[in-house]
This record gives C-alpha cells, structure tokens and sequence, in this order.
C-alpha cells in the first residue's frame, strides 16, 4: 500500500513559543527548522509543496501585485500563482491520492481533495458564507460530520479563534475516517497565530493557545495512527513580541512626492496607475514596486530614514526573493516592528475599506482587522494594539518540525524546502 502520512501546518509555531533545548509537542519531540525569507503564511506553504525558494515559486508574500494592473491582490487561492512541480507528483502517479485541507493557493490544484474557505460577497452587502470542495459533495459531507458548518468570522476577524481549528480538526478526522482518504493529506492549523499576534508570545492567552494546540495534535495523531497514517507536523514562521512603533512606507512615499493619490469625498485613495513608488508591505517585508528605474534612489532615499527599518535591499540581493513578483526594492523592519499599509495620517482621510475586514481590497496586510474598533461592525486602525508580527528571517525566528516516522525525516533540513524534499523522497520511495 505504500507510505501514507498527514502533514500538519500550525501557524506561528515558532521555537520562541518552547522553553529548554528538547521540547515536545504532544509527545513528539520538536527538531529545530532554520528560519525562512519570508516568514509568511503563503510564501512558506509555497515553499513547501515545491520544495523550492520563492525566488523558484514567486509566492513572494501573502498577496501579489500584478503590474499589468497595477493593483495588489491578497489571499487570491489560484494554484497557478505558485510556479514549480510539485512534491507529490511521483506519488500521484504511482496511483496514490493527495488532498488538501484550507492551504492557500489550492483552488485549481492538482491535489484530489480540496477543502478552502470561498465565501460569496452580495451586491448589496454581507456575505453567504461557503466553501469549496472537490470532490463537491464533500464540504456538506464533513459539515454533516461534525454537526456545524464552518464559520468564516472564525478564521479571521475580531472573531478569530481556536473555534477555526477546532473545525479543521474535526473535519480532517472525519475525512481520515473514509475510506476514499487520500494518501498524502495536508492540513492546516490557524489559531495559534492569533492571539500571539493580538498580544504577543509572552502573554497567558498565547500559552493557552499553545495548550490547545497541543490537544488538537493529540486528536489528528490518534486519527492518522488508527488509519495506519505517519503524521510530519511543521511551523511556518515565530511571532516576534512588538518591539516598538509600526512603520508607515506609504506615507514615506507620499510625503516624498512619490505616491499618487485619489481624493473621493474627502477619502485618500491610492492611484497606483500615476504612483512612481508603492509599498505593499506584509508584517515585516515590505516589496516596493518602482514603474521607472530612474526614481529607484528617490524612492531609497524616502525609506531609509524610516526608524526600526533593517534593510532596504534590491531584490538582487536577496537570492531567496530574486524573483520578478518582488520588489524593485525589499524592506526588511527588525524583527517586532510591523509595517503597516497606511498612507494618510487624519483618520478623515482613511478610505472606506480601511474599517472593515477586507482582505482582498487593502493594499497589504492589516492586523488591526483583528481588533473591533469604534463600533461593533467596523475594525480597528490603531496598530499600537498589535502585540506580535513576524516575517523577517534571523535569530529568534527559527520554527519547529516533528515526525511520528524517524525514518521518514531521516537527515536534519536545514531550511523549509529542505524538509519538504525529504518528504517527497520517502514518499517516492513507497
């Protein structure tokens, strides 16, 4: 029958989270993982099932933006966005399935199983929360299983909560309960991220967040062994506590002369048609596009008195991320300051999306949708409440991996992909 196995993604499991030299989780013992460029959820999940860089995959950042229309797109799930083969394809066709549960970027997937969150947005407001699956019948198959649909308010928002994982759980356990389970099944662990990034690592509720964590690994193990399945389980990036004020890039450029703007009754739009300089930042990268090389120092000029900033590098420079999704420029802040994606400074000027969850439309990454602001529907814009951001590589940033088969991780990685092509070298072997 071949090798089957389980592989756990857990947001910010990081090795900061663990205390002494040989930690477990759920009595696996943990392995050190060098840190990645970037520490982001898409880029590493990328990075993972190409057994590959994003200098070889282009999942540069949790959202790319596509200069033919000179727009940013976050959290779009194309797979085509992720460019490379993938580690399963040997396996796939010695005859063995593959399924996914809520990775990014797996709508159009080769996988045979796919479950990810795909709500509609109504013309007149509000949200008809749904799913896609493939096979199509097997969303409302596991929601039969666990007796609730998914709710997406769960998953991000003000209302994030252990409750996301708590489903993802359930319905992977229901799914390794089947008897058309796929063979290589990955699935993926939100929670975690986030009240360690509501209040940083050292706070209680990110310990008993760890602790829950810890019991939702003890289910799917006890699953995965009662269908004869190995489990590899891995994080993608360590939050780092906030260590001072956020950064602002936009309004570096604004102020610079550099990035156009649209006013719309009163509201400062962005008009990344006329900008010479844009940041899309992510947590702690921020990639600026730059249409003219020419205004390639101006725009170098304008950011580098920016405090907390690290590193403003061509993306030459940087060979995990030399690739032409990037940046013309790559900033890199020191580990616990964020950058946020503003360019205004009244809140009058704050467009209409800036109060709302809105993950497609903002033009970068915003962790205040993770906090309720002056009125119960909108979110908050004040990033001092931000209690941990990650992305930057270096020390403190290491993640962790464990695997239930010491033969199936058998050398020790020294990075992301590393471990990724171990597993698809046992997995050829089956």
């Amino acid at each position: 029958m071949g090798k089957r196995v389980l592989v756990i993604q857990c947001a910010a499991l990081g090795r900061n989270l663990f205390q002494g030299d040989s930690p477990h989780l759920a009595d696996l013992p943990l392995h050190d993982l060098p840190s990645t460029l970037p520490g982001l959820t898409c880029p590493a999940q990328a990075s993972f099932r190409c057994a590959a860089p994003p200098s070889e995959h282009g999942m540069v950042a949790n959202g790319l933006y596509h200069r033919s229309l000179r727009k940013p797109l976050f959290w779009e799930q194309a797979s085509a966005q992720v460019q490379g083969p993938r580690i399963w394809e040997s396996y796939q066709q010695a005859g063995h399935q593959v399924g996914m549960l809520f990775w990014q970027q797996s709508l159009g997937e080769s996988a045979d199983v796919i479950l990810s969150p795909r709500p509609i947005h109504k013309h007149g407001g509000g949200m008809i929360q749904a799913c896609y699956s493939k096979p199509a019948d097997l969303h409302p198959a596991l929601c039969d299983a666990v007796g609730r649909n998914f709710n997406l308010m769960h998953y991000w928002g003000p209302l994030a909560s252990r409750k996301s994982s708590a489903w993802i759980v359930e319905s992977t356990s229901a799914l390794l309960q089947r008897p058309d389970c796929p063979d290589l099944l990955f699935t993926y662990l939100p929670h975690l991220d986030y009240d360690t990034q509501r209040f940083g690592i050292s706070h209680a509720k990110s310990a008993t967040a760890l602790q829950e964590l810890e019991q939702f690994l003890r289910t799917l193990i006890q699953a995965a062994s009662e269908q004869d399945m190995e489990v590899l389980l891995w994080g993608d990036y360590a939050m780092h506590n906030r260590s001072g004020p956020a950064l602002f890039p936009n309004r570096a450029l604004r102020e610079a002369g550099l990035l156009g703007i649209q006013n719309v009754k009163g509201m400062a739009y962005p008009d990344l048609f006329d900008a010479r300089a844009f940041a899309m930042v992510d947590h702690e990268i921020a990639h600026v596009y730059i249409p003219d090389p020419a205004d390639i120092p101006a725009a170098r000029e304008a950011l580098e008195p920016l405090e907390g900033l690290n590193a403003v590098l061509s993306r030459e420079e940087l060979p995990e991320l030399n690739h032409a999704n990037s940046g013309e420029l790559i900033l890199m802040s020191e580990p616990g300051r964020l950058m946020a994606y503003p360019w205004w400074t009244d809140p009058g000027e704050a467009p209409d999306f800036a109060t709302h969850v809105d993950i497609h439309n903002k033009p970068g990454f915003d962790p205040c949708e993770l906090f309720f602001g002056r009125f119960p529907w909108q979110v908050s814009l004040d990033t001092e409440r931000v209690g941990g951001c990650h992305g930057a590589s270096g020390p403190g940033s290491e993640t962790v991996w464990a695997c239930s088969d010491p033969n199936l991780i058998t050398e020790t990685p020294e990075s992301l992909p590393a471990l990724a092509k171990q597993l698809q070298i046992s997995l050829d072997r089956t």
